[in-house]
């Protein structure tokens, strides 16, 4: 045991100088969010129809998505993917559209050999669809299941536009003005993929854009009267009012590239001109969010993960030892300090619901806090609160704003108060039912309650903690598990609902927390460690991963430390495995997705993960059993 011990310090310590040595000298860290095709496509396409001229982006872009093609033709979203029809088809149309690639490269071949036999363009993913919709390259539906009168809702209806989710509000908003107008912006090229079709539907496409290229044309020419002549001219107007209050400074919406994405085609569609102040200062942001992978690659970011990460790194450096008063520990408090958010924005009748004293996920966010992030960022300042003038009463404000959005069920979402799934059948959208509303989730609360007992010092005494306890419990699955919403995937959640529940002063003795014991041991992988499928996600069920990967075995082995008063032989084991994994190059470590957006369709590959939860891991493992 001592010279295991040993080994863990020592690993510490190798941790902690990498991780001090790459803060930036305002006092955050700067990782990669790295996902699948969809960003890297629409950017491309994008950048080929409204600024050619970033030529060597392009193709960057280009060669990254070339690398990231499997042998048979597809593109996946993780290594045991058998394959994902709608990013292979995003990554075709961007290299077949942007010039990098012809039809008859062999590349292409076998992208659209794959494409066919998984049942071609029809059976992608609705935004995959709605993309190729907006580019010419797919037939609008004569009925978009999204109406734009839903934007003259009040709030108290079940299904009003203000009641879901402020991240679907923000890219519903342009979606909403988009499928009305039945916008398409023909690619420059003139390239298409009626190849790719299985059925017909590419003819029902062709008589559908000779049908609307006269109406396009008279409201690009002419956006007043336009707009004048319309009955929908109050909602359209709503929409786009509702967009630019919402533009971040600089010049996203939300901070999300996708949403600027649909901002700008819906921007186009009511007549701004492509060089538009509004659209000009968007592609600006956009540009702002490509960053160069660890591999040297350049990635397009869906939203940079800066508050996030910079929280993060410094929460797990105070666990691993460095004091407060570290000058590490000072740069990033000062840092998180100057992001936290003054009020929430709610556009339903023009008002402003003031709930000040949250963060959010990067650092252009301004009006988008959210719980997980706060949580995170309070960890950080918690011992700071003597050594940063104003960080006592910021961190006041924080807690207040986490108990302000503990849901009346006593869980927390991630975005939104009582935010419920009520009626979200009405509309046949694939993974609506996963975004429009935001119910409380297990990952998101048992990590606030972990923050409330660690860092507050709240326990089961506590009416909202009592609460929060209650609706967890409620949740285990049978099998003794929980399911994580913004993590992969019961790992995650299992890690994260122990760990709340235990720092409130549940017993390990508790039937819940054996039963999670029991299941977490069972779920041990032949190479020693603990690793989960994406593929978990879209099933709702636990399915392995094909290995282990760092970050998985990190979350387990919290899980258990928080459970045991003396290491059991399986966590010393994979603790010495744990080690030597992130020492090496590779898919435990680095490759494989670890953080979940929309399931089955978007994952996320946070690099500072192989960083942070193996130290955080460690440094839990070493101050619990150094006197074992």
């Amino acid at each position: 045991m001592t010279e295991l011990l040993e080994k863990v310090q020592a690993e510490i310590g190798r941790y902690i100088a990498r991780i001090q040595s790459e803060q930036q000298k305002n006092g955050a860290w700067r990782y990669d969010f790295e996902t699948g095709p969809m960003t890297d496509a629409s950017m491309m396409i994008l950048l080929s129809i409204l600024d050619p001229g970033e030529k060597e982006l392009l193709m960057q872009l280009a060669q990254r998505l070339v690398r990231k093609q499997a042998e048979g033709g597809e593109w996946k979203q993780y290594d045991d993917d058998d394959g994902h029809l709608s990013s292979t088809v995003e990554a075709y149309t961007a290299l077949l559209l942007s010039g990098y690639m012809d039809r008859d490269a062999p590349q292409m071949k076998r992208a659209e050999d794959y494409i066919l036999r998984s049942g071609g363009v029809e059976k992608v993913h609705i935004s995959t669809k709605f993309m190729l919709a907006l580019n010419g390259l797919y037939p609008w539906p004569a009925f978009y299941p999204l109406p734009l009168w839903l934007i003259h809702l009040p709030k108290w209806v079940p299904f009003s536009f203000y009641r879901w989710s402020s991240y679907v509000k923000t890219h519903f908003a342009p979606v909403l003005i988009l499928g009305h107008l039945k916008y398409t912006l023909p690619h420059p090229s003139g390239a298409d993929i009626s190849h790719l079709y299985a059925t017909q539907k590419h003819r029902m496409l062709r008589q559908q854009i000779h049908r609307h290229r006269q109406l396009q044309e008279q409201r690009n020419n002419n956006h007043a009267v336009f707009f004048k002549s319309k009955r929908s001219n109050l909602a359209l107007q709503k929409a786009e009012k509702y967009m630019l209050e919402h533009i971040e400074g600089d010049g996203t919406l939300y901070s999300y590239a996708s949403a600027t994405f649909f901002m700008i085609y819906a921007l186009l569609s009511t007549g701004y001109k492509p060089d538009s102040p509004v659209i000009s200062h968007a592609m600006k942001g956009l540009l702002s969010f490509v960053t160069q992978t660890d591999s040297g690659e350049l990635h397009m970011q869906n939203s940079p993960s800066t508050v996030w990460d910079t929280a993060l790194a410094s929460y797990t450096l105070q666990e691993a030892g460095l004091s407060a008063a570290d000058e590490t520990v000072q740069r990033a408090a000062v840092y998180l300090l100057s992001l936290q958010h003054a009020d929430k924005k709610e556009s339903a009748k023009g008002s402003l619901l003031h709930i000040s004293g949250g963060w959010g996920f990067s650092e252009s966010n301004t009006a988008n806090p959210d719980v997980d992030d706060t949580q995170v960022v309070l960890r950080a300042l918690t011992h700071c609160t003597f050594h940063q003038e104003g960080c006592h009463e910021a961190w006041r404000k924080g807690v207040r704003y986490l108990f302000r959005m503990q849901n009346d069920d006593g869980g927390w979402a991630a975005f939104e108060r009582n935010s419920t799934s009520f009626m979200t059948r009405l509309f046949d959208i694939e993974n609506f039912e996963d975004t429009a509303f935001d119910p409380s989730a297990a990952d998101v609360t048992g990590r606030t309650l972990e923050f409330l007992g660690s860092h507050v010092k709240l326990t089961t005494n506590h009416p909202r903690v009592q609460a929060g306890v209650r609706w967890l419990l409620k949740q285990q699955r049978p099998d003794g598990s929980w399911y994580g919403r913004w993590g992969v995937s019961f790992l995650y959640g299992t890690w994260a609902a122990v760990t709340g529940l235990r720092a409130v002063g549940v017993s390990a003795q508790h039937p819940a927390i054996q039963k999670a014991a029991n299941w977490l041991l069972r779920r041990r992988q032949p190479d020693g460690g603990w690793g989960e499928s994406c593929k978990s996600d879209a099933v709702k069920t636990y399915i392995a991963a094909p290995y282990s990967t760092v970050v998985h075995t990190a979350w387990a082995l919290d899980t258990l430390i928080a459970m045991h008063e003396k290491p059991v032989e399986e966590m010393n084991e994979a603790i010495s495995l744990l080690i030597d994994w992130n020492r090496e190059d590779g898919s435990r470590r680095a490759t494989y997705p670890t953080g979940a957006g929309l399931p089955g369709h978007f994952y996320i590959q946070y690099h500072s993960y192989p960083r942070i939860w193996p130290l955080l891991t460690l440094s839990h493992y070493a101050q619990k059993y150094k006197s074992c």
